[in-house]
């Protein structure tokens, strides 16, 4: 009887060593051209030159629109700062003759579809904003790590950008013995899945 309980315990951790059959996530994969989306929970600061009374920070509401002075109801979700100034210059010209108007982003939160995820044995699960050129340490540093009984070695990449691939990670290699060859790219909207170890 104790044979078989060592045989099947050797079995477990052989099981929990073995390396997933999913690719290793790629190093480069960082988009040069990224341009940060405004999602709900987002802070915008607007801007109307000349008008100081029309200017002023407003958040952007759960269902991803804002309301500022003269302006109500309007989408703000999936645009870029840029693209939201002008849609704000569009409604104000009822009321000002050529506004000019500028938005700057102060609470970064994102979309929804743009955050990365990471769940499973994280010291502290979280959905984070993307950043450009985000690693998988910049992931890793801003969650705290793995947990103790993480097995972070059979980690899982899934990049939503391409229609769901799986990668696997090396995360113990990468926090445990500091191997950076281990580290990835991030892209928007990617979710790290850490599985516990058997023991």
């Amino acid at each position: 009887m104790t044979r078989l309980v060592l045989f099947l315990t050797a079995v477990l951790a052989l099981a929990g060593c073995a390396s997933p059959n999913k690719p290793l996530a790629p190093a480069q994969a960082a988009v040069a051209d990224y341009k940060y989306l405004i999602g709900p929970g987002d802070s915008v600061n607007i801007i109307v030159w000349r008008n100081p009374e029309l200017s002023m920070s407003v958040p952007v509401r759960p269902d991803g629109k804002l309301t500022s002075p003269l302006i109500e109801d309007l989408v703000a979700i999936g645009k870029n700062p840029t693209d939201l100034a002008r849609d704000i210059e569009k409604k104000l010209t009822k009321f000002i003759q050529d506004p000019v108007v500028t938005v700057i982003v102060t609470t970064f939160v994102g979309p929804f579809s743009e955050q990365i995820r990471i769940v499973g044995s994280a010291t502290r699960p979280s959905a984070l904003p993307y950043r450009q050129n985000m690693t998988v340490l910049d992931a890793m540093i801003a969650v705290g790590g793995i947990t103790e009984f993480a097995s972070g070695n059979r980690a899982v990449l899934i990049r939503t950008a391409d229609s769901g691939k799986q990668y696997t990670l090396r995360l113990r290699d990468l926090l445990r013995h500091g191997d950076v060859s281990a580290n990835a790219d991030l892209r928007p909207g990617d979710v790290i899945i850490i599985p516990e170890g058997f023991f």
